[in-house]
């Protein structure tokens, strides 16, 4: 007879292989013109329905009329780069309607759009910071208050940065400084940001390739103290997440211009937390975006990426290779163990520098929605 722990653990396990839907993705084409590497999604127009903004445009559900957001640039798909190299939305300045927020260039200005409420004519610019580094810039909650900021790297003074919605809707956004100045992974073109709790305290640290910031009970005062640890090679989102189950968080970094993906699993040591590397995949290169979701309703957290479509120009390692759509199913066949097992979402499309998972049609399950010089593309869960 199996002892009766042995038999309460086969029986959780069963039952958290039961919850786990099968998932499978109706490709929509949006649109086959090269707009930008970064997407985001929002009902723009207040018709109850998500709608797509992508760079220079956005798109009105269900039929994807093309609406300009600023005068529109026509990009080359190999040979140029867009002027959108992350997209977000936000209601910025509290009216109800959501707006567009974008970083243009690694080391260029961010701005944001405001969404003129169904009015004719552009939106109007305004100014969120003149330096926004880094190739993975986030907009994700990093304080207690759950509310999304600006997270990246601020030149001339080489810091790492947040940014709040100043009171004056006119002015630059407020920025707070994370690092001190001339600190790690401030360049223009740095790959590797992330945002989580990695020492169990509740509040959310900034990762770096080199290491990570340690967010203190009073996150005005700067610098937050940092805490030297290799996390791998240049890579995209940094995703912090308990992977194995054991009761900690780990890291998973994938490659943004080569091949390779790994996940960093935490391990407390005489000398503090350190972290032991291990690939899990090296079959697709450029994976330069990646977004933890749970896509099969199972109750743990899976990876979606895909393929940098000519990041630079196919010039990278595997960069003429086609241009896929993947997710990883994180299983935890044991505690304390994790496998990742692909799933291919599609073959013909790829990602850009960042883009969205969300239930974009409201039925509770999570979709896909990228856009790079393929074009732009929904993948709508069955």
């Amino acid at each position: 007879m199996k002892p009766l722990g042995s038999l309460c653990c086969a029986a959780l396990l069963a039952a958290s292989a039961a919850v786990a839907r099968d998932v499978a993705f109706t490709k929509i084409v949006v649109d086959k013109t090269f707009r930008a590497e970064g997407v985001a999604t929002g009902d723009v127009n207040h018709d109850g329905k998500k709608d797509i903004i992508t760079g220079d445009v956005w798109y009105a559900a269900p039929d994807w009329k093309v609406h300009e957001i600023r005068p529109v640039r026509q990009y080359k798909a190999k040979g140029g780069y867009s002027q959108c190299f992350q997209n977000f939305a936000a209601d910025v300045n509290a009216d109800g309607w959501i707006d567009s927020i974008v970083v243009i260039w690694p080391g260029k200005k961010c701005v944001w759009y405001e969404n003129p409420q169904n009015k004719p004519g552009h939106w109007k610019e305004r100014l969120v910071c003149p330096s926004a580094c880094g190739e993975t810039a986030l907009f994700t909650p990093l304080l207690a208050d759950g509310k999304p900021v600006l997270a990246v790297g601020v030149q001339p003074e080489g810091l790492i940065a947040w940014f709040s919605i100043p009171k004056d809707i006119e002015a630059k956004w407020d920025r707070h400084a994370i690092s001190k100045p001339k600190s790690h992974s401030t360049a223009r073109y740095t790959h590797g940001y992330g945002i989580g709790d990695l020492n169990g305290d509740g509040r959310n640290d900034f990762l770096c390739i080199q290491g990570w910031w340690e967010q203190p009970e009073d996150p005005s005062k700067a610098p937050w103290p940092f805490h030297p640890v290799k996390l791998g090679p240049a890579c995209a989102d940094m995703i912090v997440y308990d992977f194995d189950g054991d009761g900690d968080n780990d890291v998973a970094t994938s490659s943004a211009h080569n091949y390779g993906m790994w996940w960093f699993e935490q391990v407390k040591t005489d000398k503090g937390i350190e972290f032991k590397q291990h690939q899990f995949f090296k079959k697709y290169s450029q994976t330069h975006a990646l977004i933890l979701a749970d896509m099969n309703g199972d109750g743990i957290q899976d990876l979606v990426t895909g393929k940098r479509h000519y990041a630079h120009q196919g010039r990278d390692p595997g960069g003429e290779d086609p241009a896929g759509v993947w997710w990883f199913e994180v299983r935890r066949p044991e505690k304390g163990k994790v496998e990742f097992i692909l799933h291919e979402v599609d073959n013909d499309s790829g990602i850009g520098t960042q883009f969205e998972v969300s239930d974009f049609n409201g039925d509770g399950k999570p979709d896909i929605i990228t856009s790079n010089k393929n074009g732009v593309f929904v993948f709508v869960q069955k």
